[in-house]
């Protein structure tokens, strides 16, 4: 699978973390910045993970800013990307599973390293389940995506 990390100034210091844990699960990382810890606008990368997702070029994305808010925020703009700030265990793979997320927003503020590899696992490995009530209600989220 191809995953898109993206991450701002904030971010930096867990971009390596994710990087190694996604490789080391059998996935290409596409590098979508930053670089460095100086200072970088979240929408920017959020911009370039995003872009990925909805030209069908990444499969799934994993943002990094201070509390993950910012980058989920920015990333949900973006048709075709559906984003969520996780961090627990649980809502990394719920959120693939029930409601097809397809990109985890990580606050580095919020979570260590050792945690931030356990989410990424946990979102990496999950599956969209794609039918009965799951599908019904991700059709709903399109058609809204569709009609507004």
């Amino acid at each position: 699978m191809k995953v898109a990390l993206a991450c701002d100034h904030a971010g930096f210091a867990l971009k390596d973390t994710v990087a190694q844990k996604i490789q080391s699960l059998g996935h290409e990382v596409l590098d979508c910045g930053c670089t460095n810890t100086e200072r970088v606008d979240f929408p920017d990368y959020a911009a370039k993970a995003g872009a990925l997702l909805a030209a069908g070029q990444a499969e799934r994305a994993v943002l990094i800013c201070g509390s993950g808010i910012g980058m989920c925020i920015a990333a949900n703009k973006i048709r075709g990307v559906y984003a969520c700030v996780c961090h627990d265990q649980y809502s990394a793979h719920q959120g693939v599973e029930h409601d097809n997320m397809n990109a985890l927003c990580l606050g580095a503020l919020v979570v260590g390293k050792q945690v931030a590899e356990e989410l990424v696992e946990r979102f990496l490995t999950a599956s969209y389940f794609n039918e009965g009530n799951y599908k019904k209600r991700v059709d709903k989220v399109l058609a809204l995506e569709e009609k507004i």
